[in-house]
């Protein structure tokens, strides 16, 4: 575009004026400098816009098929000027959330259900990765915020504690007494046993990998699964010996679908929580979900 917004809003205001005069007014210039913005416009584009009549000015052909893409621009700009006015006033805005399909489902979803309710101009995005994705998509700006276990480094991390998880292993009482006929010992479930555990590049895997490690628990046979859904539900049928956060098969514990197995050495909780980065400052819809979740408990709900 070769001339600035300034001289194509006289062009639209006189040519729906039909009066360089009405025109002057409306836009609180003077009808020389209208003139002269006119002129310099159509010495740029090499025609002649208007035509002089006994009434005012009339568009020439050229200037009528200049008139019909300005008309269009000045109304998509009036379109989204009334947008911005209105989500300004109704507090509309777009939240961008990363967190591991577990933790949507078992601690996410209670938060949202409650601040959608309070906010329902704040339209949501999701984004169900691993918490290493999470990370990488928050240090990447590509979400706003994210729920995930606490990392060891929280450089540039705002992070806000909401609970502990635990986890345990955990299997069917059939399951367990089938080893127990076999001659295995409640010391030599983990190692003689199809161990179920989230793929590798989960937090979690590499969580219990080390435990795994640190207290010399060899695996003869393990399964790989994408969720813990899918842990719960593969174990439920007997399939294994399942690694899942305990609180989330409280449920299953209570009425003795899965039992837990004890160990010699317990796996120390870890930290769950909403991470942001420290080092920008939060736009409206990040900073009305901040307010939130700080003054929030669902179980008080």
């Amino acid at each position: 575009m070769n001339q600035n917004l300034s001289s194509y809003r006289i062009f639209y205001t006189v040519a729906n004026a039909g009066n360089i005069s009405k025109a002057a007014k409306e836009l609180y210039i003077s009808q020389p400098a209208i003139s002269k913005s006119i002129q310099k416009l159509e010495e740029s584009l090499g025609c002649k816009l208007f035509s002089r009549s006994s009434r005012g000015v009339v568009l020439t052909e050229e200037g009528n098929l200049l008139y019909g893409h300005v008309r269009d621009a000045f109304e998509t700009l009036t379109l989204g000027e009334d947008k911005l006015k209105r989500s300004i006033e109704l507090g509309v805005g777009h939240l961008r959330i990363g967190v591991s399909t577990t933790l949507c489902k078992y601690m996410l979803l209670p938060y949202l259900k409650e601040f959608i309710k309070r906010n329902p101009h704040i339209s949501i995005s999701i984004n169900c990765q691993s918490t290493n994705e999470t990370l990488k998509l928050l240090d990447d700006n590509k979400i706003d915020i994210g729920l995930i276990g606490k990392p060891d480094n929280l450089k540039n991390i705002q992070f806000y504690y909401l609970d502990n998880i635990k986890d345990i292993f955990v299997a069917t009482g059939d399951y367990l007494s089938h080893l127990s006929q076999r001659g295995i010992k409640e010391d030599e479930i983990l190692q003689n046993s199809t161990l179920m555990l989230l793929d590798k590049n989960n937090m979690t895997r590499q969580y219990i990998d080390d435990y795994l490690q640190e207290n010399q628990i060899t695996v003869a046979d393990s399964i790989d699964i994408s969720n813990m859904d899918l842990l719960i539900d593969f174990a439920k049928i007997g399939v294994g010996v399942a690694c899942v956060i305990k609180s989330f098969v409280k449920k299953e514990l209570e009425d003795g679908t899965l039992t837990e197995i004890p160990l010699g050495i317990p796996i120390h909780e870890r930290e769950v929580g909403f991470a942001y980065k420290s080092n920008l400052k939060p736009s409206k819809s990040l900073q009305t979900f901040i307010d939130f979740y700080e003054n929030y408990h669902p179980e008080e709900s």
